[in-house]
């Protein structure tokens, strides 16, 4: 599928114009329209003193209206279309709502706020969109300094693969994006409880999965090949989560692709999923492609 409309979900403080300048490398793989969200939060008011207050509702409404009008004159400038949705409300149902409304391919989104108990005993908002989305996901993330700054992050991203159907449809999404990704790093973390259950745990049963995973690899490599995007493949050993981060490092990755779970919520809220560990966690920008069928819920 290409990416033809995508959803830039702000709140100003955390994702700008700058950071939506980066993406529209995408126009040359069919970008042509993007919809901006500012859900202003009810629990804002919530958490104030005084409650609900219409004259502040309005004046953040106002706020988000004008810089959203001067953002779309830039991309009317460019032959794109705009679209703008600021609502008061939740915000996961509201960008979902929109997201579906809008029927977009991609949701782009900044990184949760929320403290440390706030996310575990109500989860963090990004954790919730990546589990409920039919969408991909991309949880965009201002590069820090000891990382390769691009402003390209889709020239050579990272992906992740467990070569589950999702991670499937992941390969699908990239590459639509010749042109785009300079390069394309595929890894696969085996990881130690693997080799631990290993019936015969010897190093001619390690080297023989060795192969067997660099072969699957090697033949998602040639699909990127065939569609003249470089890839070179990649196994890992060890702690998925660490291993993955580690890649990312190494290759120099612009970003971190990866298929997301379709894990029970309340197993994956306290055993925990790698991808989404990885989104709120990383400090590489993180795509999320979600598995087929995959309603919100």
């Amino acid at each position: 599928m290409k990416i033809k409309k995508l959803m830039f979900v702000t709140k100003f403080e955390q994702l700008g114009f700058d950071a939506l300048k980066s993406l529209l490398a995408l126009r040359k793989a069919g970008l042509d329209h993007v919809v901006f969200v500012n859900v202003i939060e009810r629990e804002r008011f919530a958490m104030s003193r005084v409650g609900y207050r219409k004259d502040e509702e309005i004046r953040l409404r106002e706020t988000a209206n004008i810089r959203f009008i001067d953002w779309a004159e830039s991309l009317f400038e460019m032959g794109m279309e705009a679209g703008v949705y600021i609502v008061v409300g939740t915000l996961v149902p509201e960008v979902l709502k929109a997201a579906e409304k809008e029927a977009a391919d991609l949701i782009v989104i900044g990184r949760s706020h929320k403290g440390v108990l706030d996310q575990l005993y109500s989860g963090s908002d990004i954790t919730e969109l990546l589990r409920r989305s039919a969408t991909p996901v991309l949880v965009y993330k201002h590069m820090s300094e000891n990382i390769l700054a691009l402003d390209k992050p889709f020239s050579r991203p990272l992906l992740a693969t467990d070569w589950s159907p999702a991670c499937q449809k992941a390969v699908d999404y990239l590459i639509t994006l010749e042109g785009i990704i300079e390069e394309i790093h595929l890894i696969h973390v085996i990881t130690e409880k693997e080799l631990a259950d290993s019936p015969s745990h010897t190093s001619h049963t390690i080297q023989k999965a060795r192969k067997q995973t660099r072969q699957k690899l090697e033949e998602i490599c040639d699909i990127f090949e065939q569609q003249g995007i470089t890839a070179r493949a990649h196994i890992y050993v060890g702690n998925a989560e660490d291993e993955i981060e580690k890649a990312a490092r190494e290759h120099q990755a612009s970003m971190i692709v990866m298929g997301s779970s379709a894990k029970a919520y309340w197993l994956e809220r306290w055993i925990g999923s790698t991808p989404r560990e990885i989104a709120e966690k990383s400090a590489f920008p993180c795509l999320l492609i979600p598995p087929e069928k995959n309603a919100a819920r």
